[in-house]
């Protein structure tokens, strides 16, 4: 269901820049250039404008809406677990933990190739854990 909406909303980004694009000009950038501008009176609604308007509460609502379906997805769960791919820890675990409760072992860099046993003479290659 979230793909769905993520594409309905997509779709209606577009659909708004292109409402938006295809609407006239005013004259002169906040006003600026004579005629009124901002000033003047309220013109007639057209149906470019009105179209424009119901855009633009469509992709507010699907905004709201994908807002509320990752805030729901992701009830009790840290983004650094998510990041790691690890579950949370428990209370009773045996790592090392610091006065905050932080695995302080978690946040250490993995040993590099050069200090482990197994391939002394191995050269040093990054690679993506």
């Amino acid at each position: 269901m979230q793909n769905v909406i993520l594409i309905v909303h997509l779709l209606l980004a577009l659909a708004l820049i292109g409402a938006v694009l295809l609407q006239r000009s005013e004259g002169g950038g906040l006003g600026m250039g004579g005629g009124g501008g901002a000033m003047s009176q309220r013109a007639a609604a057209t149906a470019l404008g009105k179209v424009t308007w119901g855009l633009a509460i469509a992709f507010i609502a699907t905004s709201l809406t994908l807002t509320v379906l990752a805030a729901q997805d992701a009830s009790g769960v840290s983004v650094m677990d998510r990041l790691s791919g690890d579950a949370p820890a428990a209370e009773g675990d045996a790592g090392s933990t610091g006065t905050d409760g932080i695995d302080t072992d978690a946040l250490l860099p993995p040993p590099s190739m050069q200090d482990s046993d197994t391939a002394p003479d191995a050269p040093l290659v990054p690679r993506a854990d």
